[in-house]
């Protein structure tokens, strides 16, 4: 079974996403997928007003750019959704574009041991136990979270360079790719990921009103290996309504 999910992109403003995630609950879309670019709306955030207002769709944040935030505060906001809604998020980090982070003070030197680092520690708090750590980036004294969730929700990775493909592999559950990987580069990047079939492979597919994705389009990147296809619609569209129904269409053909 393939999963079929619709990103709420963040160009629309947080009112508008909350209204899009009531219709597509309502009409049925199984996943609801959001992400965090500098200078939208707070992953976390949108994700908690996603959940209030919907009563069946998960909820994918795909991704949190870890260098914006301590992890032992990302601990806490994760379990706190984890705990009031069991079992429909799933949660992916990343480096964060670049330009973004030097823009607000937050760039590293090394990218690859900041998520390494923070992965270790999230997985352990989420799970209930203390992490004490002295790392390169992440410093942590004795945190143990008091409200872990009772089922650690999946963590992810956003990927797209051959040694952050590699750590996925070895560090979280599955991968996020990017809207620009095609089919040919679905099959490259799980070969540098090297897990089993039970990592998960999210992709995300350009699905502009015009020429929406087709059953038979899609059915290339999950060919190549991919496990969850994220219809993403253009920057200006506004009314999803064609893209839940979309979306519905393709669950049944791909279950």
């Amino acid at each position: 079974m393939t999963g079929i999910g619709v990103v709420l992109r963040p160009e629309l403003p947080p009112e508008s996403i909350v209204a899009a995630a009531r219709e597509a609950d309502d009409v049925g879309v199984d996943e609801l997928w959001l992400w965090e670019d500098c200078f939208f709306s707070g992953g976390i955030a949108t994700a908690a007003a996603v959940l209030a207002v919907t009563d069946r769709a998960r909820v994918g944040i795909g991704v949190l750019p870890t260098p914006l935030r301590n992890i032992a505060s990302t601990a806490m906001e994760i379990a706190t959704l984890a705990r009031l809604y069991p079992g429909r998020i799933r949660v992916g980090l990343g480096h964060g574009v670049q330009n973004w982070m030097e823009q607000v003070g937050a760039r590293v030197a090394s990218p690859l041991t900041l998520l390494r680092e923070q992965m270790a520690a999230l997985e352990t708090l989420l799970d209930g136990g203390t992490v004490d750590v002295d790392g390169r980036y992440v410093k942590l004294s004795n945190v143990r979270l008091d409200w872990p969730p009772m089922t650690p929700p999946p963590l992810l990775v956003g990927a797209t360079g051959p040694k952050t493909l590699a750590l996925s592999g070895e560090i979280s559950s599955g991968t996020i790719l990017t809207s620009e990987t095609s089919p040919e580069q679905v099959g490259i990047a799980r070969g540098h990921i090297g897990a089993g079939s039970d990592h998960d492979i999210v992709v995300y597919v350009d699905s502009p009103t015009a020429a929406p994705a087709t059953a038979d389009h899609l059915k290339r990147w999950v060919d190549a290996g991919a496990t969850t296809i994220v219809l993403q619609p253009a920057p200006d569209q506004i009314d999803l309504g064609a893209q839940f129904a979309r979306a519905v269409e393709l669950q049944f053909l791909f279950a």
